[in-house]
């Protein structure tokens, strides 16, 4: 019925009879005044063919409203693996068209930043296959090995280019003019964090504690005194946290996050497992594939298969994905450890 309703909404904007309209798609003129009466639909193999014809998407035809569109770009980007360059034009067409409308710009331009990172990511997966061959074919080239290892996020030892300082700036700005912003504030404390600025991030922390209640506030204070090597202030945070109760689920997995930098795996994967456990559902993967990736650290090849497992049945009983490169990036990871 909506599709029908659309058609006509085009046509009549175009200014042309169904009986054009018929002879442009080469059906007859019964059968458009079928689609718009809602008595009938055009075959699906035709849908590219009309939404060409008036210059829309398809989409479009089926008269979806702005927000189930964007939802299932979305989707794309999550499940599509890389995009050729035509797929990525289109999806760039469309987001940018919701942009320019003030109540969808913020979503639309989200998603555009979220489809640069997922073909970036492809594109990083590449890099590191043809990294590898190229390591190989070249006898570990030095031009080869580093961009194999700038390919898979290699720890860089110049400080000129591993710093976040770019980041950290604009973060700081942000949050001068944002202040009550608690996302950003901590994306600002990780940063800082990670370049030694402890100073600067015990500031930061102060203001984030006026803002949150919650673990994060014993969680930012370990992670600074460890970065500090203030091993007895460190583990004073790490028991508060630890005794904590009634917080969300991924306190948990924080602590799991903690417990594996400390390499006391099996405390580890007990949180982890908690995690997991007190999460609501839909529940997420990670950790799942935490788990997998300790097991694979410690060589247990059927600890890491059975923790995919688990990753793939949660891809499938709590978000209904059942196939998509998701899906396939975990299979082969099996594989590979079940040929290994």
């Amino acid at each position: 019925m909506e599709m029908g309703k659309e058609i006509r909404r085009l046509r009549e904007n175009r200014g042309i009879t169904q009986e054009a309209l018929a002879e442009a798609l080469n059906v007859t003129a019964q059968s458009v005044s079928k689609w718009e009466r809602g008595t009938s639909m055009p075959d699906v193999q035709m849908l590219p063919q009309i939404a060409v014809y008036f210059g829309v998407t398809i989409d479009q035809l089926f008269a979806m409203a702005p927000e189930q569109q964007m939802e299932r770009i979305e989707n794309q980007i999550y499940s599509h693996g890389m995009f050729d360059e035509a797929g990525e034009r289109q999806l760039e067409q469309q987001l940018n068209a919701f942009a320019e409308k003030s109540e969808y710009a913020g979503q639309a331009i989200t998603l555009l930043a979220k489809l640069y990172n997922s073909q970036a990511e492809q594109y990083r997966l590449l890099a590191v296959k043809y990294g590898k061959e190229a390591v190989e074919k070249t006898g570990g080239d030095h031009d080869a090995v580093s961009e194999l290892a700038n390919a898979w996020g290699s720890y860089i030892p110049d400080w000129d280019f591993r710093n976040h300082h770019a980041l950290i700036s604009w973060f700081s700005d942000y949050c001068r003019r944002n202040p009550k912003n608690r996302c950003t504030l901590m994306w600002l404390l990780d940063n800082l964090i990670d370049d030694r600025r402890l100073t600067e991030a015990r500031e930061c922390l102060e203001k984030l504690a006026h803002l949150d209640h919650t673990f994060r506030v014993p969680m930012y204070r370990y992670m600074i005194a460890q970065a500090a090597g203030e091993k007895e202030e460190a583990e004073a945070c790490l028991h508060e946290l630890e005794s904590m109760e009634n917080q969300e689920w991924c306190w948990a997995v924080t602590l799991g996050d903690i417990y594996t930098l400390r390499q006391e795996y099996d405390k580890a994967i007990e949180w982890y497992r908690k995690g997991q456990e007190i999460q609501p559902s839909p529940k997420f993967t990670d950790s799942a594939r935490s788990i997998a990736h300790i097991c694979e650290i410690r060589g247990d090849k059927a600890g890491a298969i059975a923790a995919y497992r688990e990753e793939l049945r949660l891809q499938r009983e709590e978000w209904g994905i059942v196939s998509g490169e998701e899906r396939e990036a975990i299979e082969r990871e099996i594989q590979k450890l079940q040929t290994e």
